[in-house]
């Protein structure tokens, strides 16, 4: 700018000595000023025009750029390209008119108020104190909350879009754990039916339905898949009848345990007591329980259960085994000690202490207690393959030898009563020590980290709700490959 004013002055410094023998020259005061008005409306009229250029690519950027988008990229630039998830914005009736009336959702024998559990993002309250081994990322967390962390987690996600036509998949925030446990112990099956149908009937209606007929749609339970799968035709069985209907088995739906047979379930993690803000605190908490002394050979916590079948059998023969080894053996009887099996704190340090950790069916075929005890750094020793090895195939290695032990219902009931103690002192030290660091990787991908965790270093720690996410857009992208070709 300053060089076109120079020669522009340099200009009308030429001209006025030129008027010198021009006839004008009786009036040079007069050209001047003509000549300089015209230099300056002409270097205006160039910083207008430069100007208009400028507000129109100004104008045109901000229009191409959308929120969480990126579509002014090109693919190459684009990091979320295939993993953009769009949230459907449910009737209020499917997700916080549940949370909000959280007293129907808490039933007469449960100790603490649910509502309580919805505290810190459904992670429930703070456990620990200032000098606690378990602040600030400890809290006491419910099992059946899974749903309400997974929600929350979800819209932190990176790759959201409002778009759904970009959408690599559809998140369904229905929170259909906690909703059937308002209505637990109804006779009237049609009352506990009623929100699954209501649910599949409002997401046929709508536009992102059409595309795949839902097969691009997934959503997350926090019970056991048993709790939506009561067959059609029984008036009184237990559950609803959610997961047959023939809309749902579209849907790709994340449990806390998975029906073996089902081909559009998969078992992620329960929730542990751990809810980490960065990789750093992480990787401490790692190292901690890579010193601890483990002065117990192995442990057991929970409750006897009816011997009606297998899984009761091989519960009652744990029991047995572990009372039966009471050197070597500590079994916290949640019978007797119900306040300490509710209690985070006490559970973490019988498990920190402990080399293995019993892991027999009991209600069902997994338990939360799997993941407490990995988180303590403690082994698992599994007597189902259901219990773990076929549930949480995107969490946990193929190769079971390397975490954990299998003892099987035949070596259990025949090999006498120290069997357990037996097998486990049978284990070289050295690859008991292998075991437990392998155990002790795993920790990253079986904690739901906080929502707003800290990026520091730009890298993070894969946690389970990641893997999950990346489990199910793999999923939807090989059905959209197999059954939505385009030629």
């Amino acid at each position: 700018m300053d060089h076109q004013i120079k020669n522009t002055m340099k200009n009308n410094n030429s001209s006025s000595v030129s008027i010198e023998n021009h006839p004008w020259k009786k009036k040079p005061t007069t050209l001047l000023l003509f000549l300089s008005l015209l230099s300056i409306s002409l270097l205006l009229l160039r910083l207008s025009q430069d100007k208009i250029i400028l507000i129109t690519t100004t104008k045109t950027t901000a229009t191409t750029g959308t929120d969480h988008q990126r579509s002014h990229k090109s693919s190459e630039d684009d990091t979320c390209l295939g993993r953009y998830i769009y949230i459907h914005n449910l009737p209020s009736r499917f997700n916080l008119e549940i949370i909000k009336d959280c007293k129907s959702i808490t039933r007469p024998k449960d100790k603490i108020s649910m509502c309580k559990y919805l505290d810190n993002s459904g992670f429930g309250p703070l456990i620990g104190g200032k000098s606690s081994d378990y602040s600030p990322s400890w809290y006491a967390t419910n099992q059946f909350m899974l749903e309400v962390i997974f929600h929350e987690k979800m819209k932190s996600y990176e790759c959201l879009t409002r778009n759904s036509s970009l959408a690599s998949a559809i998140y369904v925030p229905y929170y259909a754990g906690l909703d059937f446990r308002r209505h637990l112990r109804r006779r009237n099956v049609a009352a506990r039916d009623a929100a699954g149908k209501e649910l599949v009937k409002w997401l046929k209606k709508q536009p992102q339905w059409k595309d795949m007929s839902g097969k691009n749609h997934f959503l997350v339970t926090g019970r056991i898949s048993r709790d939506f799968r009561r067959n059609s035709g029984s008036r009184s069985a237990w559950g609803t009848n959610f997961m047959l209907l023939s809309e749902s088995l579209n849907l790709t739906f994340l449990s806390i345990e998975r029906s073996l047979t089902s081909h559009n379930e998969f078992a992620i993690p329960y929730p542990t007591y751990f809810h980490p803000t960065s990789t750093p605190e992480i990787l401490q908490w790692q190292e901690k329980i890579r010193l601890t002394n483990r002065t117990v050979l192995f442990s057991f916590a929970g409750a006897q259960r009816p011997s009606r079948n297998q899984n009761g059998v091989v519960r009652t023969e744990v029991i047995k085994q572990c009372k039966s080894s009471s050197k070597t053996c500590r079994f916290l009887d949640c019978d007797v000690n119900a306040n300490s099996c509710d209690d985070p704190i006490s559970l973490m340090k019988l498990f920190e202490s402990s080399t293995f950790c019993l892991q027999p069916p009991g209600d069902s075929l997994t338990r939360k207690s799997v993941f407490d005890s990995i988180l303590a750094g403690c082994i698992p020793v599994f007597f189902n393959q259901g219990s773990a090895y076929k549930q949480y195939l995107w969490h946990i290695p193929k190769n079971s030898s390397k975490y954990s032990v299998y003892i099987t219902v035949k070596e259990l009931r025949t090999g006498g009563k120290n069997k357990i103690e037996e097998i486990l002192r049978g284990i070289p030290n050295e690859r008991v020590v292998g075991m437990r660091e392998n155990v002790i990787r795993l920790i990253p991908k079986i904690v739901y980290a906080k929502p707003n965790r800290n990026k520091p270093d730009g890298e993070i720690l894969e946690d389970s709700f990641d893997v999950a996410v990346k489990g199910v857009l793999e999923r939807i992208e090989g059905i959209r490959r197999n059954e939505f070709k385009t030629d």
